[in-house]
C-alpha cells in the first residue's frame, strides 16, 4: 500500500518494492524535493504485518540525527555563544579529567576527538549519568585530538547536547524543538519527546517499528519503548515522519531559511557542510571519509561500492548530509537543488543495507535525469 504520489519516481518505486519482496525492510518512508518542489512524499509497505506504513508514522532517525545537534551548536556559534575551537572544557569544566582538556567542539563534531566510547548506559542511565560517565573517561591512547579520526556512535553527541543546553540555556530536548523543529514547521518531530506525547502517539498506532531483517525472518528491534523514545539521546533517537527531515535539508538547501524561517546565516551553512576532515581513514568505519561539522559530505572518491553512509553513484560532490544505522539517510545536493530524506523499517546486515540504499538512491537521481 502507499500513501501519496510517486509517479516520477517509477525506478525508485521498484527499488523500494524489491527490498520489500527481498525482505530486507517491511516499507519505507521517502521524502524528496526539488528546487523547492515535493517530488515524493510517500510511504509504501507495511509497518507491521496486515498494518501499512503511512506518511504520518513517526520513524526513528539513528544517527541521521547528528546534523540537528550541530545545527544547534551552528546557531550558539551564530550569537557568540560558543567558539568552535573552544576547548569542551571552557563549557563543561568536569570533562578536562583524565586528559581531555585539549579536546575541542570541532573535535567532537569532527568524530577525531578520540572518544568512541560506545557504552554510554543510554537509555537505562540518566542524562546526568552519562554526562559524568563520559566525563569521568580517559581519551583513546595515542589519540591525539585532530590528528586521528574514528567516528564516534554516542559519547560525543551526549557532551555536545550538554554544551547546547548549558549555553543555550534550557534542557537539549526543548532547545531543538524551539529553535528548529516549530520554526520549520517539524511538528511530530523530537529528539527525547514527552511521556504524555509518546502515549499519544502510541494510542494512536503512530509509533513506527523497526525490524532486524538480518535472518530469514524479521524480529522486532524492540525500540520503540517508552524509555528509548522519550530519554534523548542527542545523536542516535530523532524521531518523526522523514518529511518533517527532509525540511531540515531544504532550509540547509535555502541558506539556512525555509518558508521565511531563519535558522542560520548562509555563511554558517557555508562553514559546517565544508569539508573540515579530508582524506583521514576512519578507523571505526575502516574507510576514508570527509565530514564537515556533523554532516557527512559525499565521499564517494574513496570508493564508490565501499564507501559508509554514503549518496549512491550520481550525487555531486559537494552533497552532505548524515545516514543512520541500517535504515536511514537524508541528506541536500546542492548542485542539483535536491533535498532527500528516506527511512527503511528494516536493518539487514551492512552490505545488504549498502546496496539497498545505492540502489534507492540511484533510481531517484535517475528518475529526476540526474546521472553522471
Amino acid at each position: 500500500m502507499t500513501d501519496g504520489s510517486m509517479d516520477r519516481l517509477p525506478r525508485t518505486r521498484e527499488a523500494i518494492e524489491a527490498g520489500i519482496r527481498e525482505r530486507l525492510h517491511l516499507g519505507a518512508q521517502l521524502y524528496a524535493s526539488l528546487q523547492g518542489e515535493v517530488v515524493a512524499d510517500a510511504a509504501l509497505g507495511e509497518d507491521r504485518p496486515g498494518a501499512p506504513l503511512t506518511r504520518d508514522h513517526l520513524c526513528v532517525w539513528l544517527s541521521s540525527t547528528k546534523p540537528v545537534p550541530a545545527v544547534g551548536i551552528a546557531q550558539l556559534w551564530e550569537r557568540g555563544l560558543l567558539e568552535l575551537d573552544d576547548p569542551v572544557a571552557q563549557h563543561i569544566p568536569e570533562f578536562a579529567a583524565n586528559g581531555k582538556e585539549g579536546i575541542t567542539l570541532r573535535h567532537l563534531l569532527t568524530h577525531t576527538g578520540g572518544i568512541r566510547m560506545l557504552d554510554t548506559g543510554w537509555p537505562g542511565a540518566s542524562w546526568e549519568e552519562i554526562l559524568a560517565k563520559i566525563c569521568a573517561m580517559k581519551p583513546e591512547p595515542r589519540w591525539v585530538p585532530g590528528q586521528k579520526a574514528g567516528y564516534h556512535q554516542a559519547s560525543s553527541w551526549f557532551v555536545l547536547g550538554e554544551v547546547i543546553q548549558r549555553a543555550g540555556g534550557r534542557p537539549f530536548s526543548t532547545y531543538v524543538r524551539e529553535e528548529i523543529f516549530e520554526p520549520l514547521e517539524m511538528a511530530d518531530s523530537w529528539i527525547g519527546m514527552p511521556a504524555e506525547r509518546y502515549l499519544d502517539y502510541r494510542e494512536a498506532g503512530r509509533i513506527g517499528t523497526m525490524w532486524n531483517t538480518e535472518g530469514e525472518e524479521p524480529k522486532e528491534q524492540g525500540w520503540g519503548t517508552e524509555e528509548r523514545v522519550t530519554r534523548p539521546s542527542p545523536g542516535a533517537n530523532g524521531y518523526g515522519p522523514i518529511r518533517e527531515l527532509g525540511r531540515f535539508y531544504e532550509m540547509l538547501l535555502g541558506r539556512g531559511s525555509r518558508n521565511g524561517h531563519r535558522l542560520l546565516l548562509p555563511q554558517t551553512v557555508e562553514a559546517f557542510t565544508t569539508p573540515h576532515r579530508i582524506g583521514m581513514t576512519d578507523v571505526t568505519f575502516k574507510h576514508v571519509l570527509d565530514w564537515g561539522l556533523g554532516f557527512i559530505v559525499n565521499s564517494i572518491q574513496y570508493g564508490a561500492e565501499t564507501v559508509p553512509y554514503g549518496y549512491g553513484h550520481h550525487a555531486s560532490s559537494r552533497t552532505f548530509g548524515h545516514s543512520g544505522y541500517r535504515s536511514s539517510a537524508g541528506f541536500a545536493d546542492p548542485e542539483q537543488g535536491l533535498a532527500v530524506a528516506l527511512a527503511f523499517n528494516g536493518t539487514p546486515a551492512d552490505e545488504r543495507h549498502e546496496q539497498r540504499i545505492r540502489s534507492v538512491l540511484d533510481a531517484l537521481y535517475e528518475d529526476l535525469g540526474f546521472t553522471v
